[in-house]
């Protein structure tokens, strides 16, 4: 990905991506950002120290699958550390190994480590530490996939206005690279750019100064010999974006190149509403389903299907998994579908993780119940449902409440509460794909009814992991009045059990307010926070600066019980106060 690096803790380094790449991923569709199915083979049964790889470029890069991202570390700016994230040591790689992973990719910004003017002399320390990270892994009998990363939009994104300078830098950054890395072993992939973003010229221009770096890379890399002769070389798209105008110039590029050891590489965030959760886009819905379908469907018709392997370089979402930007629940049905479609497609995929999957201190992962998904979908389908919350009034009536249940090809095989079976008829009935809690069972089930989460079911499938449900008391949220100033406004909030779903907020004459006036549903986390732990709701700078002076703005909180608060802010000068309606 392709951000500026955080200022407090560890960054997400999506949410500041150019404008110009979100705007094309949006209008493309690409935001979404024989089938040989790319399902991983048992590590156990695979010899580690193996360099051996299959001469046949589809079944090398299915055997990469699944893969996973050194994010934000040595392409960092300006060092490996820079960003958050330990040194990288070996035992980092035998954890991944353990995990099921067969490949990695290593992301690498060269500019901060090399001389500004011709030669463009790569620092060798910096060159030396590149390797042994790309040894420490290829020794666990990974691949991997080296690259030169946010030099794509520091300087290469130039091309069109400073077209001589930049290539010669890019040819010498790869002629440096492609002379260290000749005699590593087949399992070493190389990836021309990282998201290439190129200013100030046309549609047109764009393909042709993507051809070119392209090109260039290619009669570079096959031009050092040793490995590099016949090494499998991976070519992106523009921003790599997976839409279909943008794949067909990758295609046409391709071809002209006349090599069967290319590899196109793509990258999925996902529908941008949903990954940011902006515009109302708080579920993972038909529509959102439907665009993951189609942009798989079409990876695998413009390459897959023509014999040229697919590697999706970078998956996840545009927020955080630890964020709650994007609800639980709804965040695991998204990773469940798009590994289940890289399957169906034959595209090997790989996690984009920055530091907020995997704590590469502890070597554990973050979020357990995750990765449990992301693993088990390699393979399998999971049974999910429509929510992963049952709420419950406090103090009763206590009712039955239905989930749809989304088997995804699994059978239903019944309700836990911890060891213990729930009873089919008392507890819970299941009619097709609903499956309801009686209301005895929920009042059991709420205990003591204190606010939140009461206790947990798991919902278990024939196959893929159980879909947990949690049961939570919740009353309505009450705000109370505020002032503040345009840094932030801290809304004191009882939230009694609910969780925010959004913001809505618009002016008295039905025009949107705030920093994203093409809706009225503002950005969660960017715009508005719930801080569930002080009691809060909070209204961020970005959001309270694009106020209208002197104009009060209506706010609607929407909870995901279905429950709304209504709040009216207004700002005078740098003075915010708020007021519940």
């Amino acid at each position: 990905m392709n951000h500026a690096p955080r200022t407090t803790g560890p960054r997400s380094r999506r949410l500041t991506r150019t404008a110009s790449l979100l705007v094309a991923l949006v209008t493309t569709g690409g935001l979404a950002c024989g089938t040989a199915v790319a399902a991983p083979a048992d590590a156990a049964t695979t010899d580690a120290a193996s360099t051996w790889v299959p001469n046949d470029p589809m079944e090398a890069v299915a055997k990469m699958q699944p893969s996973w991202n050194l994010g934000n570390t040595l392409d960092a700016i300006p060092d490996e550390t820079s960003w958050g994230n330990p040194l990288t040591t070996k035992a980092l790689f035998d954890f991944l190994r353990a995990q099921g992973f067969h490949s990695v990719r290593i992301p690498v910004t060269w500019y901060p480590h090399q001389s500004t003017t011709a030669p463009y002399t790569v620092d060798p320390v910096w060159m030396a530490r590149v390797k042994q990270v790309v040894d420490y892994a290829l020794a666990d009998g990974l691949y991997v996939d080296l690259n030169v990363h946010h030099d794509s939009w520091q300087w290469i994104s130039a091309i069109a206005t400073d077209h001589d300078n930049v290539m010669a830098r890019y040819d010498a950054t790869w002629q440096q690279i492609a002379a260290v890395f000749k005699d590593e072993p087949r399992k070493l992939l190389l990836e021309s750019v990282n998201e290439p973003v190129i200013y100030n010229a046309t549609d047109v221009q764009k393909t042709q100064y993507l051809n070119e770096l392209n090109t260039a890379f290619f009669t570079i890399v096959r031009g050092s010999g040793g490995g590099n002769k016949n090494r499998l070389l991976v070519l992106p798209t523009q921003g790599c974006t997976p839409s279909q105008p943008l794949m067909d110039d990758l295609n046409g590029e391709i071809a002209s190149l006349h090599d069967p050891n290319l590899v196109a590489t793509v990258h999925y965030y996902g529908y941008y509403p949903f990954s940011v959760n902006i515009a109302g886009g708080t579920t993972f819905d038909a529509q959102d389903q439907q665009m993951l379908a189609d942009t798989f469907a079409l990876m695998h018709s413009e390459f897959v299907a023509k014999g040229i392997p697919v590697y999706l370089g970078e998956y996840g979402l545009l927020s955080e998994p630890n964020s709650g930007t994007v609800e639980h629940g709804e965040m695991l049905k998204y990773f469940e579908d798009v590994n289940y479609h890289a399957r169906l497609n034959g595209v090997t995929s790989a996690l984009w993780d920055d530091y907020n999957y995997l704590d590469r201190t502890a070597l554990q992962w973050r979020e357990p119940d995750l990765f449990a998904l992301i693993k088990s979908s390699w393979k399998v389908r999971s049974g999910t449902a429509s929510s992963d919350n049952v709420f419950v009034p406090k103090g009763g009536p206590f009712a039955a409440r239905t989930l749809t249940l989304n088997l995804n090809g699994t059978t239903f095989k019944g309700l836990w509460n911890g060891h213990t079976k729930l009873a089919e008829g008392p507890d819970y009935t299941v009619d097709g794909d609903q499956l309801t809690l009686t209301a005895q069972a929920l009042a059991r089930l709420s205990g003591n009814q204190a606010y939140g989460i009461d206790s947990t079911i798991k919902a278990e499938f024939s196959t893929g992991v159980p879909w947990q449900i949690n049961i939570r008391t919740a009353d309505k949220p009450v705000a109370s009045g505020a002032t503040g100033t345009t840094t932030g406004l801290t809304i004191p909030t009882r939230f009694n059990g609910d969780l925010l779903a959004t913001m809505k907020a618009v002016y008295a004459d039905g025009t949107n307010a705030g920093s994203a006036s093409w809706t009225a549903y503002q950005a969660f986390n960017s715009a508005f926070a719930p801080d569930y732990a002080n009691n809060a709701l909070i209204l961020k700078p970005d959001f309270l600066n694009a106020l209208k002076d002197g104009i009060p703005a209506t706010l609607t909180f929407q909870f995901w019980t279905g429950a709304t608060v209504s709040y009216q802010v207004t700002k005078s000068g740098t003075t915010v106060t708020g007021t519940a309606s």
